[in-house]
């Protein structure tokens, strides 16, 4: 007998460990979820003192995942990308809800899509709480729910136009594996087995920095995720904060960390060859989900301890400039030439 609509949400994505209690004082590791998923909504409820920060990805086959990706390692990235985003705002993961369209059920696709999707809702302390399932190309949306605290009327949420010329310029993590592992893929270059396997698992199962984020907020001034590439990124929050950077592209091609890369960029390429793939991946190349901030030059010790509770590395790769623009310089300071374009879905 063929799982209908209703089945397939009971069997693989509806859980009883969610309150369905009306109270919100209950004391439940969910006790946010008033009321989960069965009825036209859902219910939550925010402790006093806390806004609601909250955010929308959608994950499309063909666009961001390819049709043959493990679908274990797809229910993750689909909500890593969500969890990012409340990262960036420094924002304490509450309940999502998910929007699924399937061409068919595929129920051994369906339980190894469920069980990556839980065990980082599950890592997060995140509720599933409802959404929409329907026939159609395979299509994920997800919607998230985060709280940050307001402190004497003042919110604490970490955004975009907080930055401040002379603050210092971080980014969390490593960069342009994605980018390499997207280009392997594509059949742009050809990467050893084993160095594929270590980029790709960074561009389908990224890491979502919330304890970092969650360790910033009070510290960072501004910042964001780096979903669409560094530059781009940046971008946003030098328009969004009115002000320039300048951007160490010495300390930024640093960041591709995964083993045997380094030994397989030095054996294929000269050294100028090498160096504009390092910057096209490191500055322009997307997925990468690493938390891009900003904070005070005297907040240097402190950023670094937000790094070590979190357990999350971070490198200095700049500074906000008063004068408005980018400017990208090598080790020396001189100035670095190159066009750098990030993902654009229309562009």
């Amino acid at each position: 007998m063929a799982l209908g609509e209703f089945d397939l949400i009971e069997r693989y994505f509806k859980r009883p460990s969610v309150s369905r209690a009306l109270s919100p004082s209950r004391n439940t590791p969910h006790a946010d979820v008033a009321l989960g998923i069965g009825d036209d909504c859902a219910l939550l409820q925010p402790r006093p003192g806390t806004q609601l920060a909250i955010s929308s990805d959608m994950l499309v086959e063909g666009r961001h995942f390819f049709p043959d990706v493990d679908p274990a390692t797809l229910g993750h990235k689909a909500l890593a990308v969500n969890l990012s985003d409340l990262a960036a705002c420094g924002a304490k993961p509450l309940a999502f809800t998910l929007a699924l369209a399937l061409p068919r059920v595929d129920e051994p696709w369906l339980a190894a899509f469920s069980r990556g999707l839980f065990a980082l809702a599950d890592a997060h302390g995140c509720t599933l709480i409802g959404g929409d399932t329907t026939q159609g190309p395979l299509n994920i949306c997800i919607t998230i729910f985060g709280e940050v605290p307001v402190v004497a009327g003042k919110s604490q949420a970490l955004l975009r136009s907080g930055a401040r010329a002379s603050d210092d310029l971080y980014v969390s993590g490593t960069l342009g594996d994605a980018r390499l592992a997207l280009d392997a893929l594509c059949g742009t270059i050809q990467l050893p087995a084993e160095v594929l396997a270590q980029a790709r698992h960074r561009l389908e199962q990224p890491t979502p920095r919330v304890a970092l984020g969650l360790a910033l907020r009070g510290i960072a001034t501004a910042a964001i995720d780096v979903s669409d590439g560094l530059l781009g990124d940046l971008g946003h929050i030098l328009k969004a904060s009115q002000c320039g950077a300048t951007l160490d592209t010495s300390s930024a091609i640093q960041l591709i960390a995964s083993r045997g890369i380094e030994s397989w960029l030095s054996g294929r390429f000269d050294i100028e060859k090498k160096l504009q793939n390092q910057l096209n991946w490191v500055l322009a190349g997307g997925d990468d989900y690493e938390l891009l901030f900003t904070a005070p030059a005297s907040a240097q010790a402190a950023v670094m301890q937000a790094a070590r509770s979190s357990a999350t590395p971070v490198t200095r790769i700049g500074r906000m400039d008063a004068e408005i623009g980018l400017r990208l310089v090598d080790t020396n300071g001189q100035p670095v030439s190159g066009q750098f374009a990030s993902f654009d879905h229309f562009a």
